[in-house]
């Protein structure tokens, strides 16, 4: 069983226990991105407050991360979506255009109206706390954001992640599918 730790600046902890069975390309998309360090030293962008905490929506200002993925449930028909619950990892997206990369959030109750659209890949084993905590920070909301009707909160403070590591420590997995099509979101522009 593979795990991922979220180290973060004040010290807390978050492990996440892998599901490669039940999102393939997701989890092989979120292992490549810590094997790439897409998430050290990276500060928190949205939380809404009651919904989860999103890691970044501009796919962490880093042309490496700017790559977005197939829908997992038509990359892989056989699967069975996992419900989108609290105290799971799921990768975001940008409707048609795509999956989002490496654009992790963490839901922070049961929304189950995410179910099929945005994979779930992982399960907090550890540090669901810390998360909560996350989803309870001072925001303030950002005015700027392209989408219309997207709610997006930036934390007031910083809430910064130090690193991500993987157990055991060369654990891979296969590089991901990723699209095409070249389109991306106005948020990476």
């Amino acid at each position: 069983m593979a795990k991922a730790v979220f180290w973060m600046q004040n010290g807390a902890k978050i492990v996440l226990e892998l599901l490669p069975d039940a999102a393939p390309n997701t989890c092989a998309s979120f292992v490549w991105a810590v094997k790439h360090h897409i998430y050290d030293g990276h500060a928190i962008q949205r939380i809404v407050p009651g919904k989860w905490v999103d890691l970044s929506y501009n796919a962490f200002g880093k042309k490496e991360a700017k790559y977005l993925l197939p829908n997992e449930f038509d990359l892989h028909p056989g699967l069975t979506p996992l419900p989108v619950t609290a105290a799971t990892a799921c990768m975001g997206g940008y409707d048609e255009l795509g999956l989002a990369g490496c654009e992790v959030f963490f839901p922070l109750t049961d929304q189950p109206q995410l179910t099929g659209t945005y994979p779930v890949f992982a399960k907090v084993v550890a540090g669901f706390d810390e998360i909560e905590r996350l989803g309870q920070v001072k925001t303030r909301p950002v005015t700027d954001f392209p989408y219309e009707g997207v709610e997006v909160n930036e934390p007031v403070d910083p809430q910064v992640i130090n690193k991500v590591t993987l157990e055991p420590a060369d654990f891979s997995l296969p590089d991901p599918v990723r699209m095409t099509h070249g389109q991306l979101p106005l948020t990476w522009q």
